[in-house]
């Protein structure tokens, strides 16, 4: 009953005999909804005036949008993870989850990010998962990940905040601080993928320590605004081909023409980041030779300049 009262509600307060009407119940009940919606995690004002979603909430109906990408969408308080509700979405008899769909929620009980790590969503972070129904090569699958940083670079650039790429897909700011993550998975069909969830954590107004957040540059800034923003982009840069991604993802870079060290599954790796390959892989110069990376986490040596 909770679910059947939040797709109502707005950043403007509505009374609870509207509401009630509405629904069908009376007003004392609608009181209940909010509050059982409020302990679930959703950002719900209750005031005289009536109930309402804080504003600049990342809830359907209140996320600019300028594509295709989000016109599905299902805003959450708590579940286990984005990534995992979007599939279960997917997986639905009735009504699946289209091309293009998103779930966005308040709190992940059991989010993860690359190489098995837990996803902070501490309040301020805004963590989204997108669904990719179209069938997908490997190569286009190894470059996704690139495309999608360049997405994120292309969005807060042009909401104003200062950021670069460290590889594969990290969104720093120009000290180094890390801004947003980036988590792909795919179900692998012999040579292809028949669809992608692309899930992404973005610090809006919060950042677990030693990370920063969006409105330290740009304090107004919403996470309505920035998914928006997000989406248009993600959009946008998943389409291109191959040659303007990698320029872009050039363009944006903190990595190359610095000293690294890369850890990867077999043995960590130093030298200077030199180039992107053609598929996207990090070439390092080091004492032994150059050295192609595929997948590994990178440390930048030594400090950026703020």
């Amino acid at each position: 009953m909770p679910l059947r009262l939040l797709p109502l509600l707005t950043d403007r307060p509505q009374s609870g005999d509207h509401l009630g009407q509405l629904l069908g119940v009376g007003r004392v009940t609608v009181n209940t909804l909010a509050r059982r919606l409020q302990e679930e995690g959703v950002l719900v004002r209750v005031s005289r005036a009536g109930y309402a979603l804080e504003p600049g909430t990342p809830a359907p109906g209140l996320v600019p949008l300028r594509g295709e990408f989000g016109r599905a969408l299902c805003y959450r308080g708590t579940v286990t993870s984005t990534q995992d509700e979007l599939r279960f979405w997917a997986d639905a008899e009735r009504h699946p989850a289209p091309h293009g769909a998103v779930v966005v929620a308040e709190r992940q009980t059991a989010g993860r990010g690359r190489r098995g790590r837990t996803w902070d969503t501490t309040h301020g972070t805004l963590a989204f998962s997108l669904l990719l129904r179209e069938a997908l090569t490997l190569p286009e699958l190894a470059r996704m990940p690139l495309a999608a940083g360049v997405a994120l670079h292309a969005a807060c650039t042009d909401l104003g905040v200062p950021c670069g790429l460290k590889w594969p897909n990290d969104l720093l700011t120009p000290d180094g601080r890390k801004l947003s993550g980036i988590l792909l998975e795919a179900d692998l069909r012999g040579e292809e993928a028949r669809r992608a969830v692309l899930g992404i954590g973005i610090n809006v107004g919060a950042a677990p320590q030693g990370a920063a957040h969006l409105q330290e540059a740009v304090p107004q800034l919403t996470r309505a605004e920035v998914l928006g923003e997000v989406l248009g982009q993600l959009e946008h840069w998943l389409a291109q081909p191959a040659p303007a991604v990698l320029a872009a993802w050039k363009a944006a870079s903190l990595t190359l023409g610095r000293p690294v060290r890369v850890a990867t599954a077999r043995a960590v790796v130093e030298g200077v980041a030199r180039d992107l390959d053609e598929q996207g892989n990090l070439l390092v110069d080091t004492e032994k030779g150059p050295t192609t990376v595929s997948a590994g986490d990178v440390q930048l040596v030594g400090t950026l300049n703020p």
